[in-house]
């Protein structure tokens, strides 16, 4: 017999009985029945009821262990009586009747409940984090983590990828975050960065021939933490491809989406199975975007649908001059439809204004359509005509109210988009058990940077623009489209991608118009540009994130519930108590002294 177990703790059921079995794992809880010993013995496959009797020789010591030590028992499998069986375990038919009892590690008094759902708080999960994944439900992420990215692996495979790594150590590039910085020591003052991406070496595997490329790609942002991004490091389906074009790229990596949200389309906390956007995904312009759902990554489950009404609050027969002074400065007006907000009651539309107001703006002005009249704030401004191309414009039935932005058009356009999320969570309207799929395409090449009162790139630096060099050498920047998108799910932006640059003309204008002279391009990218200049292949990719993905299949509204060991909102590993000191030697060794920052007390710096 195995020295530790024959059978996992999952497995045994009814037609094992009157085996001799032997079982390892964790005590999971304890019950003593006056004459009867009790043990609930788990793995990573499930639990086995273990009985141990009062005259057992191994009673006492058993009794004396704390939940959590990790015991091998060897017993025999007893069929338990009809009355005594537990349909809800899978192990629920039998029990072990123990004969043996070895102790292979006696468990401390935990700091954390293991054998229940109960939440510790942040900090002693993750301090405590090899004891947080030992509970049920993290045991099921990190496990369907893993069944995902086999998932992605193989379908990539499938399509006639092949997987390549690419450097971890590498120079900084513009990717629009902080690089985290390795200093060398060989090289005393220099820093090599870690990747935020492997953009530059996925491009140079195109131009060095092979193809069709993807990798399992750890990346590296410093930047902050939010529900939907992880902190220093995060992991993404990262691939490239030769001689495509956009469509082709979207046919490469729908299927792979589509199958693999199908394939875990179950919920793993209610069981239903989530309907997913059959292919091909929508394609949506970035200006229609903006339009009509206020945000470059819609979620389409929320049926609501904003206009543009401006027109109409031009007209001089409206008198609403709040909206008249915007407008006449430049400003437009945003309408967002609220489906049956009539039968609200008048504390729903205060609490809007409330909102509105802590989101910065002026308050939410609304009318409210019932019996074939308008009423609210805003309704004896908008005359009868104008209130029908109201309705009309928006959709609108009797029980249904609409409300207003009116702003500078990005302004308006933003948040006429949170305006139209809340609407769709406060009156329920999102549709249940969908995953909604769709591209964001025809993105800008450039933006104005309002602070820095100079153009940048609104996207990748490395995109191809629409119209290549004559684009670049005729157009107004700000009107340059890329092929650029961006695929979108349930609101949660899963990847950018883009049809690359690979012409070196190309790429020195479009850096030259962000303000990078041809020399300072040389210097970052002379690796890139040298390759373009030997032959390079148009091509394209994108790369949508593992940790987002496992995060909407694991129904988890954070991040930090799918990753094994991830950071705090710091940034800060309190397991492994990172980032911590370098000794003196060490730092002497790198060439480097720390200057910290002064100590603030009672508003004064400190020596």
């Amino acid at each position: 017999m195995h020295p530790y177990r024959t059978h996992d703790c999952g497995a045994l059921c009814a037609s094992d009985s009157g085996s001799t079995v032997r079982l390892s794992g964790w005590i999971d809880r304890k019950r003593d029945h006056s004459n009867v010993l009790f043990l609930d013995l788990r793995d990573h496959k499930g639990v086995t009821q273990c009985v141990i009797d009062r005259d057992n020789p191994f009673h006492e010591q058993a009794d004396a262990l704390r939940l959590e030590s990790v015991v091998t028992v060897t017993g025999t499998v007893i069929e338990r009586t009809k009355d005594l069986k537990n349909p809800k375990l899978p192990t629920g038919e039998i029990e072990l009747q123990v004969q043996d009892f070895v102790i292979q590690s006696s468990a401390d008094q935990i700091p954390i409940r293991v054998n229940s759902e109960e939440d510790a708080g942040e900090e002693h999960r993750l301090r405590y984090r090899y004891l947080d994944l030992r509970r049920q439900k993290m045991q099921r992420n990190i496990r369907l983590r893993a069944d995902v990215i086999a998932s992605m692996r193989q379908r990539m495979i499938d399509q006639g990828f092949q997987e390549f790594q690419t450097p971890i150590l590498t120079s900084s590039s513009p990717e629009g975050a902080r690089d985290f910085l390795v200093p060398s020591r060989l090289h005393p003052g220099h820093f090599y960065a870690l990747p935020q991406a492997p953009q530059q070496f996925k491009q140079l595997l195109m131009m060095a021939g092979f193809d069709r490329y993807f990798q399992i790609a750890p990346c590296f942002r410093d930047e902050d933490s939010r529900a939907d991004r992880s902190p220093g490091e995060f992991y993404q389906l990262d691939f490239e491809m030769a001689f495509v074009t956009q469509q082709d790229v979207f046919d490469a990596i729908e299927p792979v989406l589509h199958g693999l949200f199908e394939a875990f389309s179950e919920n793993p906390n209610t069981g239903v199975k989530r309907v997913v956007t059959p292919m091909p995904f929508p394609q949506i312009p970035f200006e229609e975007a903006m339009l009509k759902y206020g945000s470059d990554k819609p979620d389409l489950r929320n049926p609501l649908l904003i206009s543009d009404v401006t027109e109409i609050f031009k007209h001089e027969a409206v008198t609403f001059n709040a909206f008249k002074n915007v407008i006449a400065k430049g400003g437009i007006v945003r309408a967002i439809p609220g489906t049956g907000a009539a039968s609200k009651p008048r504390a729903f539309f205060d609490k809007l204004n409330d909102w509105a107001r802590g989101e910065g703006a002026p308050g939410l002005g609304y009318i409210i359509f019932d019996k074939g009249e308008g009423r609210g704030p805003i309704a004896k401004f908008v005359p009868a005509e104008q209130q029908q191309q109201l309705r009309d414009i928006c959709g609108l039935q009797d029980g249904d109210a609409v409300f207003f932005v009116c702003d500078q058009p990005l302004k308006a356009a933003e948040f006429a988009g949170a305006v139209r999320k809340k609407l769709g969570e406060d009156l329920d309207l999102l549709e249940k058990d969908v995953f909604k799929f769709c591209w964001i395409v025809d993105f800008p090449m450039y933006e104005f940077d309002e602070k820095l009162q100079k153009i940048e790139f609104s996207h990748n630096p490395f995109s191809m623009p629409q119209g290549g060099l004559e684009a670049l050498e005729t157009k107004d920047p700000l009107e340059i489209k890329a092929y650029q998108y961006d695929i979108v799910c349930n609101g949660i932006e899963l990847s950018s991608g883009a049809i690359r640059n690979h012409l070196p003309d190309v790429m020195y204008k479009a850096f030259d118009i962000a303000g990078y002279p041809a020399e300072e391009v040389e210097n970052r990218f002379g690796g890139m540009l040298s390759a373009m200049k030997f032959g390079a292949p148009p091509h394209g990719g994108c790369a949508p994130g593992v940790d987002r993905i496992v995060m909407m299949l694991a129904d988890e509204p954070n991040i930090r519930e799918v990753v094994a060991f991830p950071m705090n909102q710091q940034a800060m590993d309190l397991m492994m108590q990172a980032p911590s000191d370098v000794t003196a030697d060490r730092l002497r060794e790198l060439h480097i002294r720390v200057a910290l920052p002064p100590k603030i007390v009672d508003g004064q710096k400190q020596d």
